[in-house]
């Protein structure tokens, strides 16, 4: 395992080489971390054609004060410590590096540490708890690192006031207060299910499991479902993340369908996810931090998604998106400063930001640097898939439909 103290005596010696020999043409290299090797090549993919997305737009625009930019890629894989290093190192030396982008590179966030010792623009949309912990003790120490997704807590506690309307307003029958809940053993999962266990139990909830699979590919549920089977809960929670996994729980779990209300985190918000559940996952109800909110409301999020699948012919499945918005934000700064080489004057341009994107409206937080959460910022988002179709329910603000109670419940 890779240490702290060797990360940073590598990026010491980078910083050292990089500093001597820092120079800009008239192309500025913007890089992207990716996992476009392992479990989230899917994600991946979409954070390098997002930023892409971007670069050509600029570039046939004229570019930023002067200036045309060029996308590097650099492979996270499966966001193993050493593989992500690596990657920021590879990015790191190269002297023509106006800032990076990533929706997530490793799960514990790290490499923020890496880019700040060399001063480097680095944005970043996911594990906002990690964030938060390296950032909040001193902001001062990261001028230019900055997350387009707010504070997680939402995630945390959000779900049951949402839960209690929807039973309290009738659309949805409730056979009990019982709730369980499975993750996967990664931070942004883990985090999320313990917080979600908390909120439930100080509601009243009974917590009838709260179990954990190593984190990866997961190609059988069956254990856990079998337990659920025998006392069935009215909530069934599973906070992995990766898509694949994700289609195969709501596969077997429609095996033998219980009367419960099926949450899965993040993964619906993947395209891969409705490709490979079909009509099996509809009445699936998920929720997004910082995904696309997809409203009349916020046209943007609509206008960004025509763009990339007119460039791509697929569908985006809101990472592209966001690494796209990172670049613009970036974009933005670079017309305010100029110079592509003041890395820390474009990162406290970026922190001044306030503008409207397809997540919701970016403002960012001084204390923390992740963006504000909350309605008119950007919202806790609650979807349900019906019919293959993504129907936003919650905030209602935004809302594009209404929840429908599952037909696979009674």
């Amino acid at each position: 395992m890779i240490t702290r103290r060797v990360l940073m005596g590598a990026v010491s010696a980078v910083a050292l080489f990089s500093t001597s020999a820092f120079a800009y043409g008239d192309t500025v290299k913007l890089g992207v971390l990716a996992p476009l090797t392992g479990p989230a090549a899917a994600d991946g993919q979409e954070m390098v054609n997002g930023a892409k997305l971007a670069v050509d737009e600029l570039n046939a625009a004229g570019g930023i004060a002067g200036h045309t930019f060029e996308v590097v890629v650099a492979d996270v894989g499966d966001g193993n410590p050493d593989k992500v290093a690596t990657a920021v190192e590879r990015l790191l030396g190269d002297h023509d590096m106006g800032g990076v982008f990533t929706n997530y590179a490793s799960s514990t966030n790290f490499e923020i540490e890496m880019m700040a010792e060399q001063d480097m623009v680095y944005m970043i949309a996911a594990n906002s708890q990690q964030t938060h912990d390296i950032i909040a003790p001193n902001p001062e120490n990261f001028p230019t690192v900055w997350s387009l997704t707010p504070s997680y807590d939402g995630y945390n506690t959000e779900i049951v006031p949402v839960i209690k309307e929807l039973s309290e307003t009738g659309k949805i029958k409730l056979p009990n207060k019982k709730v369980a809940i499975i993750s996967s053993d990664n931070p942004y999962s883990k985090g999320i299910a313990e917080g979600m266990a908390k909120a439930f139990g100080a509601d009243g909830w009974e917590i009838t499991q709260n179990d954990l699979v190593p984190f990866g590919e997961v190609s059988d549920w069956r254990a856990f479902l079998g337990k659920v089977r025998k006392d069935p809960p009215a909530l069934l929670i599973n906070t992995d993340y990766l898509s694949a996994n994700a289609a195969t729980f709501m596969t077997q779990f429609m095996e033998n369908p219980t009367d419960s209300l099926v949450f899965i985190q993040y993964a619906p918000s993947v395209p891969e996810f409705l490709k490979l559940t079909k009509e099996k996952s509809s009445g699936v109800v998920y929720n997004m931090l910082g995904g696309l909110l997809l409203s009349p409301k916020n046209p943007r999020a609509q206008e960004v998604l025509d763009k990339y699948k007119a460039k791509y012919n697929i569908e985006s499945g809101g990472a592209g998106a966001l690494t796209y918005e990172e670049v613009m934000i970036y974009a933005d700064a670079l017309a305010k400063v100029g110079d592509p080489t003041k890395r820390k004057e474009v990162g406290e341009q970026i922190g001044k930001t306030d503008k409207q994107t397809s997540i919701g409206r970016i403002t960012f937080d001084p204390a923390t640097h992740l963006s504000v959460q909350n309605t008119d910022g950007v919202p806790l988002q609650f979807y349900q898939i019906q019919d293959g179709k993504r129907v936003l329910f919650y905030p209602g603000k935004y809302a594009t439909g209404d929840f429908v109670q599952p037909a696979w419940m009674k």
